[in-house]
């Protein structure tokens, strides 16, 4: 009889290994495989504003070492400097609180990483939408990468290696003085890292109007060795649906020169999460819906680390704008002038029946039959797609301007 004994894996397995055991211990990294043996690979380091350089013995030197800088402010249009680090390491923690912590002030920060002396940024993300909370809203909960305990600060446990060089910096980009950013980045140090070793990358954008019929980049096309870690969305839903279903779209994930139609696609967003016939509030380790239909809002994630998704060459990620519902109401919301494609239903014996590829529109034909109506709508999406890439840049559009993101925010 095998005994399986726990393993802290090195971080080369979690970003690159198409090892299919990925327990829970796969995302930290460490240079022993047993929690009870020493490395000497390894150096720990900690960032704060108690010691900012992360150096050997210079920690807490303001005020005597009596907590002489825990914090710092943040003035409008100002860029703070959380850590610069030249080296090979890995990042494996990352743990910060703000004072103000409304949506438009986290939707107004930005926080950007780049590694190994790179001028373009490999995260460029709102600082509230990266900590695994959509809409830039707070909730309380806990994942596999991201933890909020009681809805009042923010954790990261993604490792991001680096072989030159790592640099994180939060740009407040509001009209308003920040007061109050505590912070905590935990990295190790190390002499030696594996050539598979991947870059961390984070991505966000926004559509407050998706186009009928065109499915939404979660992330567009990436060049390059990587894996696709997982996203969480935010979903606005246009009142003028009233209050019906917009879950219907597919994820769909294009992978190493997929041009029309990708490998890999799911069957709904719901089912894209775990969950079913809807989707409220939960939290798992690698799924969950930290806002639930609240004023029409929903905010979801899905993290693929019990089923990873590598990729060779490219990758592309996309989800459909699709709802549904009851046949005469679908085709009333028609009447009233709500924009719509009908695309396919479930008759009364439970059988798909196409009708975009048919171009068939008008539902009042007598010789439809009753059913489930699905159709392409239009809705408020944003969503921050996290990945890894074999180098420290990519070639993804900037972050959206300020009036994009915080559009609305505080519905």
């Amino acid at each position: 009889m095998k005994i399986l004994i726990p393993m802290i894996i090195s971080v080369a397995t979690l970003v690159m290994s198409c090892n299919t055991d990925n327990r829970k211990t796969v995302i930290h990294s460490g240079g022993s495989s047993n929690l009870y043996e020493y490395s000497d690979n390894l150096k720990p380091r900690w960032s704060s504003f108690e010691n900012r350089s992360a150096e050997k013995g210079k920690g807490g030197m303001e005020n005597k070492g009596a907590k002489g800088h825990p914090s710092d402010d943040l003035e409008p249009g100002e860029t703070k400097v959380l850590l610069d680090v030249k080296g090979r390491g890995v990042i494996n923690r990352m743990w910060i609180t703000i004072i103000d912590r409304s949506p438009e002030m986290l939707r107004s920060l930005k926080l950007e990483m780049f590694w190994d002396d790179a001028t373009k940024p490999a995260v460029s993300v709102p600082f509230g939408d990266f900590f695994g909370m959509g809409l830039g809203k707070t909730a309380t909960f806990h994942n596999e990468f991201f933890a909020n305990p009681e809805g009042r600060s923010f954790n990261c446990f993604i490792p991001m290696p680096f072989r030159k060089a790592a640099r994180i910096q939060v740009t407040n980009e509001s009209a308003k003085r920040l007061s109050h950013l505590f912070y905590d980045i935990n990295f190790q140090l190390t002499r030696e890292m594996s050539d598979h070793a991947l870059y961390f990358h984070a991505y966000w954008s926004r559509d407050t109007a998706t186009t009928l019929g065109r499915d939404f980049e979660l992330l567009p096309a990436v060049e390059g060795r990587g894996r696709f870690l997982g996203v969480n969305i935010g979903i606005n839903a246009n009142p003028v649906y009233k209050d019906y279903w917009w879950g219907e779209g597919e994820v769909k994930m294009y992978l190493d020169g997929d041009t029309d139609f990708p490998t890999l696609v799911g069957t709904g967003s719901e089912d894209y999460i775990g969950t079913a016939w809807g989707q409220g509030k939960f939290f798992n380790d690698y799924t969950g819906c930290l806002i639930g239909g609240e004023n029409r809002q929903w905010a979801f994630y899905r993290y693929h680390v019990p089923d990873p998704v590598f990729f060779e060459s490219d990758c592309r990620v996309t989800i459909q704008q699709m709802g549904g519902n009851r046949k005469e109401l679908v085709a009333a919301l028609m009447k009233e002038g709500a924009p719509l494609i009908p695309v396919g239903f479930d008759d009364t014996k439970q059988q798909v029946q196409p009708l975009f590829e048919k171009g068939i529109t008008d539902l009042n034909d007598p010789g439809l039959p009753e059913g489930f109506v699905n159709f392409y709508r239009s809705d408020d999406v944003s969503a921050t797609a996290y990945f890894y890439l074999n180098s420290p840049a990519n070639t993804l559009p900037a972050l959206q301007d300020l009036p994009v993101r915080i559009y609305k925010v505080n519905r």
